[in-house]
């Protein structure tokens, strides 16, 4: 008898975003226009895709789905308005991270990609992710009391360890 690990809703919601992520990121390597509109399509598909393998029910897919777009976003505003130096962004070293959604983000992320997406205006910024929520790699910083948590992957926002609190913000080194 295999020795099986079971899965916390936690961890399946995290493979669900990444999943999601991927399919997305493939699908708009491949489109012939790239623009806003065209990655949440291709975010929509893979949430529909999760729901219909019967990965997440509807209700978590789509919350995966706004969660996904919003990070996406808030990534590619980064990197199109400084220089492309990602571990600013993630909040830690490169080496630490065991995702290969941010290789995927990278070469999505190309400087033609960016500055296309962000003439055209159709970049929303996500300012404050909660508890509850699902949040891709990067650094949080509590709101509240300063204290940083660390994604390496995927990974739903748990409440501020320090003070409790329940809005961050990403924390990018300047």
């Amino acid at each position: 008898m295999k020795n099986q690990q079971t899965k916390t809703p936690i961890d399946l919601l995290g493979e669900v975003y990444e999943t999601m992520y991927e399919r997305a990121v493939e699908n708009f390597h491949k489109a012939e226009e790239l623009s806003a509109p065209v990655l949440h399509k291709f975010i929509d598909e893979a949430k529909d895709e999760a729901v219909k393998l019967e990965k997440v029910g509807q209700d978590d897919a789509e919350k995966l789905a706004e969660w996904l777009k919003q990070d996406v976003h808030e990534a590619v505003e980064y990197l199109a308005k400084n220089e492309p130096k990602v571990q600013h962004f993630l909040g830690f070293e490169l080496g630490a991270l065991k995702s290969v959604a941010l290789d995927k983000l990278l070469v999505t992320a190309d400087e033609a990609k960016l500055q296309l997406l962000v003439l055209k205006g159709e970049i929303k910024h996500r300012l404050h992710p909660r508890t509850g929520e699902v949040i891709g790699a990067g650094t949080l910083v509590c709101d509240e009391c300063g204290e940083k948590l660390h994604f390496h992957k995927a990974g739903k926002i748990p409440p501020c360890p320090k003070c409790h609190g329940t809005s961050f913000h990403r924390g990018y080194i300047s």
